[in-house]
């Protein structure tokens, strides 16, 4: 059964960071693409960053900079380092393992990302 469960979320202060995780089971998760998503309120959902499983990564050019993805095969993990955080980053964020010939599409269910002073 793959599970696709994101946590690391809160409350932060502008330019202050946080670090989310996405742990990702039942799939061969060296060679899965993973990537993270957000949605704030009254927008679509927009992709943050990608990870392939050769560690090949594209950002957003609203968090290139910033933010930097990476995992870790042994723990199944793929992680989001955010820093440098701005209000206009707050948002849900949701991990995405996309459709492909060993698996359909999975979302995480979201975690909270608040940025405000």
């Amino acid at each position: 059964q793959v599970r696709v469960v994101e946590s690391g979320g809160g409350l932060v202060q502008p330019g202050g960071s946080l670090k989310l995780s996405c742990l990702a089971s039942g799939i061969d998760f060296r060679i899965s693409i993973l990537g993270w998503y957000r949605q704030a309120p009254g927008k679509q959902r927009e992709l943050v960053a990608r990870i392939t499983g050769g560690s090949n990564t594209n950002y957003a050019d609203s968090v290139k900079g910033r933010f930097t993805i990476s995992r870790d095969n042994a723990k199944n993990t793929v992680y989001l380092q955010m820093n440098s955080l701005k209000p206009e980053d707050t948002a849900v964020y949701y991990c995405h393992l996309p459709r492909s010939s060993l698996t359909r599409e999975y979302w995480g269910r979201g975690t909270q990302v608040t940025v405000s002073s």
